[in-house]
């Protein structure tokens, strides 16, 4: 099993260079987030412990993340390609993906880091809007849809994410600052990280990080 990370700040475009990437490749895209939200929705145990720290723009414990990445990963066949969307996000998250991969004979082989000026990801997070039924993601400015509060895919509401205010969005990039950005310097030592310029558009982006996991 091999795997690749997508590491960046909130806002940064980790989904959307995920979305490219998926239809470029084989690789099966594992999001932390979306699996929480669901979890939210549907009123599981996990939803239930993880919607307070999300309001407000904390991280779920490092356990409870470990144990849902555990289990989704345990029903993928050994050949399978990995793309983590969300995860690591702490030092002890990124331990205990290392030492379950050595367990499954699993190997990371590139982390893409998307490198972004942190005053321009608080516009582009409170601007955001998403379809309440197909997931997909809009923006007011940079990409808004057809009609306002309307999905052009599939018709579905808009609305914001109740983490995309501006109060929660600074604190989440605070958050990512003390807890996540630590794992730049661990996957650099790992000689497996590759910055990406997340300033420039989504099509340089994908192009950037298709040529550093081809290198």
């Amino acid at each position: 099993m091999e795997a690749i990370i997508l590491l960046g700040g909130p806002g940064a475009g980790k989904g959307t260079l995920a979305d490219a990437l998926k239809k470029d490749s084989s690789f099966i895209h594992i999001s932390t987030g979306d699996m929480l939200r669901a979890a939210v929705k549907e009123g599981t145990d996990v939803g239930l412990a993880a919607k307070d720290c999300m309001d407000a723009g904390k991280l779920v414990s490092d356990d409870l993340i470990l144990q849902i990445i555990r289990t989704r990963i345990g029903k993928k066949a050994a050949d399978a390609k990995l793309m983590f969307d969300g995860f690591p996000r702490t030092i002890e998250q990124a331990e205990g993906l290392q030492t379950f991969f050595a367990e499954i004979g699993g190997t990371i082989t590139h982390v893409l880091n998307l490198v972004a000026d942190p005053e321009a990801l608080i516009p582009r997070l409170c601007g955001r809007r998403t379809c309440k039924t197909c997931g997909a993601i809009f923006h007011v400015v940079n990409m808004p849809p057809k009609e306002e509060g309307v999905c052009d895919l599939d018709g579905g509401e808009l609305f914001q994410r109740d983490d995309d205010n501006e109060e929660t969005v600074m604190n989440r990039l605070e958050v990512y600052k003390t807890q996540t950005a630590p794992l730049i310097d661990f996957y650099k030592n790992l000689g497996i990280l590759h910055d990406i310029d997340a300033g420039s558009t989504a099509k340089n982006s994908e192009l950037l990080a298709l040529a550093a996991l081809n290198a």
